[in-house]
């Protein structure tokens, strides 16, 4: 599931450029290739299954791929749009102004096709390893682009605009590249776009899987991101990754030699499993020009400057994030328990970015406010919930918060009501959700997210609260 930010949290929550010819003709590509497959999402690589479950996989590639799709409601939303990933917002946000029902992709799961491979090199256990991944949105055949459902409305008011939200979801060829070695002994180091360790860890340990229509944590990737969604997932990164006799371990490090999205990262990771019974990891993460990507209001589209393309034009907000948290799950057989904890610190960027940076997606910041946090924003994440596995049945209930503190100044200094996007503030999110496999191909969905918002998360919103009944069904192979 790839996660978003949600609208309220940075004053709009990041992605890459193609033609659509090119972002077609990459899943043209993958299609072609039919005659391999399997299904590798893990976090580690491990080795093919047996010959006999190999329909889909030939010479140590694999095919791979999601479609997900299903009918929402929302009492309180915004036209659903094609390139947003999720379709819809999910969650209540500054648009959500009246109902909607339609068809909305990737609930339970982002639809995706990609391509794995594993080829062992002769030496000890190590392996070879690859993976390429592309999203789209199935209800309307394009490739999953959350900047240009931002860029779309660029220049409109709050009450006129659909469902738009920023991610790292931008429009790329591949949303996943990357290539490098495993070991089921040593690890796996891989470099290349790839997830974060903390999208590892929500993926891991949100109850709901980080399902875009029944997770906060998953809808939006502000808590995979380390506090900016367009961080869920990073170009140019050196990730590894080992488990050693129960313990895990982890670092990835971004490097900052081309343009787009933020500039160096490190996450690091531990924890300790007792298998079949308890998990619990620990994680850091400090990312410096974090970009919260926004569209462009209708005062600042009027002047904007010439040389900046309206459709691929952009406001942001550019700030240095640290983050702290620690994920468990605990097991008694058919209920399993998890929980969750982060924090993150915003802080004013220690180098600025300019108008005219580009961003991911091919994307252009036209305005960049680098002055938001004189005072440190500090958001506090937490969730808890259950998953009971009845056969095929499997049944999830949980809860998500969000908490910050007041970064006002001036008139607005320590405020707690709506009057500014900095006051105090909280969001309050219940979830639940019902799964039912009828193959292990194939199942089908049904659940339900209740969201609200008070003070400085309610500001400037035109509605408090949205609930999304979904129903759906998806393929995996």
């Amino acid at each position: 599931m790839e996660a978003m930010s949600v609208t309220h949290l940075n004053p709009s929550p990041r992605a890459e450029s193609l033609s659509v010819g090119k972002r077609r003709g990459a899943l043209v590509l993958a299609a072609t290739l039919l005659g391999f497959a399997g299904v590798t999402q893990a976090q580690t690589f491990a080795p093919p299954p047996p010959p006999e479950n190999q329909s889909l996989t030939m010479f140590g590639v694999t095919l791979y791929g999601i479609v997900d799709i299903g009918l929402q409601y929302d009492s309180h939303g915004a036209p659903f749009s094609d390139y947003f990933p999720a379709g819809s917002a999910d969650i209540v946000q500054k648009n959500s102004n009246h109902s909607e029902v339609g068809a909305t992709p990737s609930n339970l799961s982002q639809s995706r096709v990609g391509l794995s491979g594993l080829e062992p090199l002769g030496v000890g256990d190590w392996n070879g390893i690859f993976k390429l991944e592309t999203f789209f949105n199935p209800q309307s055949g394009e490739i999953s682009d959350a900047l240009k459902s931002l860029a779309q409305n660029n220049g409109r008011s709050v009450g006129t605009q659909t469902t738009n939200l920023d991610s790292s979801i931008a429009g790329q060829a591949f949303q996943q590249s990357l290539v490098g070695f495993s070991s089921q002994t040593f690890g796996s180091i891989t470099f290349g776009r790839q997830n974060t360790l903390l999208a590892d860890g929500v993926s891991k340990y949100d109850p709901q899987r980080a399902s875009q229509a029944f997770s906060l944590i998953g809808l939006s990737g502000t808590t995979a991101g380390g506090g900016d969604t367009q961080d869920r997932r990073l170009d140019q990164s050196l990730k590894y990754i080992a488990n050693y006799s129960g313990f895990h371990v982890g670092a990835e490090y971004k490097f900052n030699g081309s343009t787009g999205a933020a500039s160096t990262a490190f996450e690091g990771q531990l924890g300790f499993e007792m298998k079949d019974v308890f998990q619990i990891d620990a994680y850091y993460a400090q990312v410096n020009d974090a970009i919260a990507a926004a569209a462009i209001s209708a005062a600042d589209f009027a002047t904007l400057p010439l040389g900046f393309a309206p459709d691929k034009s952009l406001a942001a907000t550019v700030s240095d994030n640290t983050t702290f948290g620690v994920m468990a799950t605990y097991s008694l057989g058919a209920p399993k328990f998890f929980a969750g904890y982060e924090h993150i610190k915003f802080a004013n960027p220690g180098d600025p970015l300019a108008p005219g940076f580009d961003d991911i997606g091919g994307y252009k910041l036209a305005f960049i406010n680098n002055a938001a946090y004189d005072i440190n924003k500090k958001l506090q994440v937490y969730w808890a919930g259950i998953r009971w596995q009845i056969q095929k049945l499997e049944l999830i209930g949980a809860y998500y918060g969000y908490h910050q503190n007041s970064y006002a100044t001036g008139s607005h200094l320590g405020c707690t009501d709506a009057s500014a996007g900095s006051c105090s503030g909280t969001e309050n999110v219940v979830s639940f959700s019902a799964d039912y496999h009828f193959t292990k191909r194939f199942d089908t969905y049904i659940g339900a997210m209740y969201s609200s918002v008070s003070n400085g998360l309610a500001n400037g919103y035109l509605n408090t609260n949205n609930i999304d009944p979904t129903l759906g069904v998806r393929f995996q192979f």
